[in-house]
């Protein structure tokens, strides 16, 4: 509550008493494009990249970080219910994309499970960077599917006199979000503070006809143990939900202060944060998850060194991450990932034309999980890299190679409760194991002409085993699979090729790209005929064994985005993805892959009034994985859908620099069912739904 009041009382103070000459547009300050370390445009990148920022990303923010750029190209959710989603880029998720706050890994348990919510929320976000493919170099030999790096402002760069701000309060959608948040940045020139606030309060989502899907009900047998009078099938009641999702709401609170002392050649600042939140989880009735982290960053930056390295910068951010998974009375499980992530850089002066940086990152984390559902030993991760990265530019055209070179080294604690029939400790000794990467790329951008380019990049890949992969033994409860890890898991490995074909003039552009990524080692979580057994209340209960194997595996697929201005007024905008994921040591295809998605939109705008409406059709999933264990089952096909959605907005005729905005989702109710979420086959997507906002900025 105090965090709520908090947020309405710097909302009020200063967002709306704010009187200012009428500006126009609303717009919110940009940042430049973090993907490469010298700051050139997105349009001069090799690798693709999508930027989402200022009023764009205002009006696409949703409550999730992977529902809000699920309009990107190539990217999708892997929704676990309407509290919980992780991108996933081009058909990869987990470890293999990194989530970053400001250029340092956000340390929480999401890439663990897929009931686990990434602690950031975009309320507070003020631009989100997507880079698809290899990004290994600079953020780390883990991140072969792609970046996602959310910037917040919380530590200050630029100088600042007097005092600046935004807020932003909405209301409805299919969940009734209740959501507010305020911005503000006060300085006295070289020195700057930050303040943000946030809260959102949902409710049970609203959806079209039953939660589970006519494929996984049919594939239910009926069970008289089970059935209570309201008519239950194993391993879900027929009531499980109509027309809402049981157990979907969720609260959430947020706030960070921040402050900085700006110089002529650079800045200094720290930033505390807290984020809270606590959801249903809707795969277990009655279960919720209550998460809670405390974060600290320091960033600094020095230029105009004088010598051979024109520029130093120094990041790091210290992570205190819980969650405990309980029911209304009891804690079941903690989970808990306290660590440091940081990051040097030093750029030099041109040299025989190359302009470039060297850099070092670290990490140190421990992660702990507490609990008789605890399905994998603490342990901690120890990484430290080095790496170089070089531009250079021939004419109007440029190469671009680096390299990177990691130490890895993940140590179990062992232990765990013993086997009921050997004796031996579920986790059993500590161990500890170690591992080398060495990545690499080259890439190019040619100019065909003033409006056409192309671009190139290849590039060898290598990810560490995460501690999970390597130790994991027991049951899931949050996907009912018993999950067993390998201490012999040998490296990732993997080798990308990745080029588009790239169309500006004035406002309109085109962008074509088509990847393709073979992996002579795909560490993947398959099914076995192999059973464990677990103990629940006196009971065992045996399950199938999914083991983390490597495979051989290959990714492929194409992107397209454009965008037309018809008339002064009138834009008309275009996009599709595609991947095409196999599994070529076992045959098949690797699981939860998106299928093709084509989509198209007007947008409007003309004096105060702005309108965009947008139409995604997504075809059938019938690539479905035959080595998959799902509930005890084989990964099911997804029904196509066609999402049609609406934005109006009006800036109000007041003398304060405010905008009403609305907007509708799902206008055809459809039963969309995303093909990536782990439970899209009890869990849809929401209904039809309007919402209603008000932003401001001063």
């Amino acid at each position: 509550m105090k965090l709520k009041k908090i947020t309405c009382a710097l909302f009020f103070m200063f967002t709306f008493p704010a009187v200012a000459a009428d500006k126009g547009t609303l717009t919110i300050p940009t940042t430049a494009v973090t993907g490469n370390p010298l700051g050139v445009g997105s349009d001069q990148m090799v690798v693709p990249i999508s930027i989402l920022n200022g009023r764009e990303l205002s009006l696409k923010r949703e409550n999730t970080l992977a529902e809000t750029l699920n309009s990107i190209p190539g990217v999708s959710n892997s929704s676990f219910g309407p509290s919980v989603g992780r991108p996933m880029i081009r058909g990869m998720d987990s470890d293999r994309v990194k989530i970053l706050q400001n250029g340092v890994n956000n340390l929480d348990a999401s890439n663990l499970s897929f009931d686990h919510g990434v602690s950031i929320d975009p309320l507070i976000i003020e631009q989100i960077d997507v880079i698809r493919g290899p990004a290994t170099l600079l953020y780390g030999g883990g991140a072969v599917g792609g970046v996602v790096n959310a910037i917040d402002h919380r530590i200050p760069k630029e100088k600042l006199q007097g005092i600046t701000g935004r807020g932003e309060v909405r209301y409805g959608g299919a969940n009734l979000e209740q959501s507010n948040a305020a911005v503000v940045d006060v300085g006295t020139g070289n020195f700057v503070m930050h303040f943000d606030a946030y809260n959102r309060d949902s409710k049970n989502l609203r959806i079209p006809g039953n939660a589970i899907s006519n494929r996984l009900e049919s594939t239910q047998v009926w069970d008289p143990a089970l059935d209570d009078g309201a008519g239950d099938y194993a391993p879900y009641p027929t009531n499980h939900g109509r027309k809402k999702l049981l157990n979907s709401q969720s609260e959430t609170r947020g706030g960070a202060v921040g402050a900085s002392m700006i110089f002529d050649r650079g800045y200094a600042g720290v930033s505390y944060a807290k984020h809270q939140t606590k959801y249903g989880s809707v795969k277990e009735p009655g279960i919720l998850l209550d998460m809670d982290t405390d974060r600290i960053d320091f960033a600094s930056e020095i230029r105009d060194l004088g010598s051979f390295f024109e520029r130093a910068k120094f990041k790091a951010a210290y992570t205190d991450y819980r969650h405990h998974e309980m029911d209304a009375v009891t804690i079941h499980t903690t989970f808990k990932n306290r660590g440091i992530d940081g990051t040097f850089e030093l750029a030099h002066v041109p040299l025989l034309g190359l302009k470039g940086v060297i850099g070092t990152q670290f990490d140190n984390g421990k992660f702990d999980a507490i609990g008789h559902e605890a399905f994998i030993p603490n342990s901690k991760t120890n990484s430290q890299s080095v790496y170089v990265y070089e531009e250079l530019p021939l004419n109007q055209h440029k190469m671009t190679f680096g390299l990177r070179h990691g130490k890895h080294e993940v140590e179990s604690k062992g232990g765990g409760e013993p086997d009921h029939d050997t004796g031996l400790a579920k986790f059993g000794d500590p161990s500890r194991k170690k591992f080398n990467t060495n990545n690499a790329a080259i890439g190019g951008l040619y100019k065909l002409n003033e409006q056409w380019s192309l671009t190139g990049n290849l590039s060898h890949n290598e990810r560490a085993p995460s501690y999970f992969e390597l130790f994991a033994n027991g049951l899931h409860k949050a996907t009912d699979v018993f999950e067993q890890g390998q201490s012999n898991l040998k490296k990732e490995k993997s080798n990308g090729l990745d080029g588009q074909i790239r169309w500006k003039s004035g406002q309109d552009s085109l962008t074509f790209g088509a990847y393709f990524n073979r992996f002579s080692n795909f560490n993947g979580l398959l099914s076995t005929p192999d059973t464990g057994e677990v103990e629940d209340d006196g009971a065992h209960e045996e399950y199938k064994i999914s083991r983390f194997t490597g495979i051989k595996a290959e990714f492929k697929g194409v992107e397209l985005e454009g965008k037309t201005m018809l008339t002064d007024y009138l834009q008309f905008n275009v996009r599709g993805d595609y991947v095409d994921a196999k599994d070529k040591t076992n045959g098949g295809y690797v699981p939860r892959i998106s299928p093709l998605k084509l989509g198209a939109g007007l947008k409007y705008e003309f004096d105060r009034f702005g309108t965009r409406l947008d139409v995604l059709h997504a075809f059938k999933q019938d690539r479905v994985a035959s080595n998959y264990n799902y509930e005890g089952g084989k990964e099911l096909m997804t029904d196509a859908y066609t999402n049609v959605s609406m934005i109006a907005t009006y800036k109000l005729p007041t003398q304060l620099n405010l905008e009403a905005f609305t907007r509708a989702n799902n206008l055809l109710d459809q039963q969309i069912r995303e093909h990536t979420s782990f439970l899209k086959d009890i869990a849809p997507m929401g209904g039809r739904s309007i919402m209603f906002g008000l932003r401001g900025e001063f």
